[in-house]
């Protein structure tokens, strides 16, 4: 009995696995389809959006993606449309609560990150805010690692997403 304490104690303290990433149909940014040039909505409540998210992982429990971002940013039109290939769509359903958040021009919606502790002017978007299901970021220290998603291999930006996933 004490085994198998020890055991439990012992798996329990380890850290959580991050999922498999799955393997993008494209090599480059060029292959990228473009569905949409517009992902954000501007006229959207932001906090009613959030908040319905954390309410779909308490039930779900899966993390919450909240992607800041812009409709001029070709960053965040990269991103968007790299999550929609049918390959990166199906690992986000499975991992995730997301949701787009406008920030404008670095001006709208900026109670979101604070709620965070992020405050004052963002370093750059897309910034990705993933968190648990109970409000705790997990990509504390990362969160502005896409804010140059063009530059990224479609590879890497998928090991990005999965690294943070439930």
């Amino acid at each position: 009995m004490r085994k198998i304490l020890a055991l439990l104690l012992l798996l329990a303290a380890l850290p959580a696995q991050a999922a498999t990433a799955p393997k993008p149909s494209i090599k480059d940014w060029k292959q990228l389809p473009v569905e949409t040039v517009q992902p954000y909505n501007e006229a959207a409540n932001a906090d009613a959006q959030v908040a319905a998210a954390f309410a779909r992982a308490q039930k779900s429990k899966k993390r919450v993606l909240i992607d800041l971002g812009g409709n001029w940013c070709v960053d965040c039109i990269v991103l968007a449309n790299f999550v929609r290939l049918p390959e990166m769509r199906r690992f986000m359903d499975a991992h995730y609560e997301e949701v787009l958040v406008d920030v404008g021009r670095f001006n709208r919606n900026l109670q979101i990150p604070a709620k965070f502790g992020i405050t004052g002017r963002l370093k750059g978007v897309p910034a990705l805010l993933i968190a648990t299901p109970d409000g705790k970021l997990v990509n504390g220290e990362n969160i502005f690692a896409t804010a140059s998603a063009s530059s990224m291999t479609p590879d890497a930006l998928a090991a990005y997403l999965a690294k943070y996933a439930d």
